[in-house]
């Protein structure tokens, strides 16, 4: 019985031994433009078969450490994860005024669900992943690019906006979203203010759509980021944006429920 109990205990430290968090580069194209993602996945787990993917998108910055860090996390998690780039060559700011002109290019564009359905579409070419269990997560303005991914009618099991501003909720959404919903709102975020916030939760209820709004007390802007608070002191925006701890792990166990809940396989 021992001996056993050995074997099976010497077994499992050699398989965790074995779990490598494989990550690279993933050089791709939209409309011309050269982009270069960031694919993360623990190697342990795709010998068990296809797994859920899910496509990070990151904040105004660009494809910063902290979206790939949020990959790797995810990775940890058992997923296949993929760090979408927005701007092209993947790169990355921490000047506000050169990430607004970058980000603002999308807003109100078909360009923004196109240029998301670009990194799906390699998520999904990796071969590792189930089509039918696949999600997007965004930040700031990858939350906002998120939720025109998931209006465009792509093939996504569900959303999670973290911090994002509230995109005005096309006519046809309602019958091309395929996607469930799930928006992490700072309660004291200046940047999506109340007539916004009723504008969407008026329009997900008219058009039955399956979502969830959950609100932090006093989280401001970009809540989730450890880094938020010296990019706002090196840009102005103190009290404007800002990391509440709280919030962060308040809104990450939210995701990892969400994410049981859909990606769970039917019997």
């Amino acid at each position: 019985m021992k001996t056993s109990l050995a074997l099976l205990l010497f077994s499992l430290a050699a398989l965790t031994a074995s779990a490598k968090l494989v990550t690279r580069s993933v050089a791709y194209e939209q409309g011309g433009v050269k982009l270069v993602g960031y694919l993360a996945y623990d190697d342990s787990q795709t010998v068990h078969g296809k797994l859920p993917g899910v496509l990070v998108v990151h904040e105004w910055w660009g494809l910063n450490d902290y979206a790939r860090s949020r990959a790797e996390q995810l990775a940890k998690l058992g997923y296949v994860a993929f760090a979408l780039d927005m701007y092209g060559a993947g790169q990355s700011t921490t000047e506000a005024k050169q990430a607004g002109a970058w980000a603002g290019q999308f807003y109100g564009s078909p360009l923004m669900a196109q240029r998301a359905q670009a990194g799906l579409d390699q998520l999904l070419a990796t071969g590792l992943v189930d089509p039918a269990r696949v999600a997007a997560i965004g930040y700031c303005f990858g939350g906002s690019t998120v939720q025109a991914l998931a209006y465009s009618g792509a093939p996504l099991a569900g959303i999670v906006s973290f911090h994002g501003g509230l995109i005005p909720v096309p006519a046809d959404a309602a019958a091309k979203t395929k996607a469930k919903i799930l928006v992490c709102n700072g309660g004291a975020d200046g940047f999506v203010p109340a007539k916004d916030i009723n504008a969407f939760t008026d329009a997900m209820n008219a058009g039955k759509f399956d979502y969830q709004f959950i609100s932090y007390a006093h989280a401001i802007h970009a809540f989730t980021s450890p880094s938020a608070d010296r990019l706002a002191a090196a840009n102005g925006m103190q009290g404007k944006i800002g990391y509440n701890a709280a919030a962060d792990h308040r809104s990450w166990q939210h995701m990892a429920d969400f994410f049981a809940e859909i990606f769970a396989k039917k019997a």
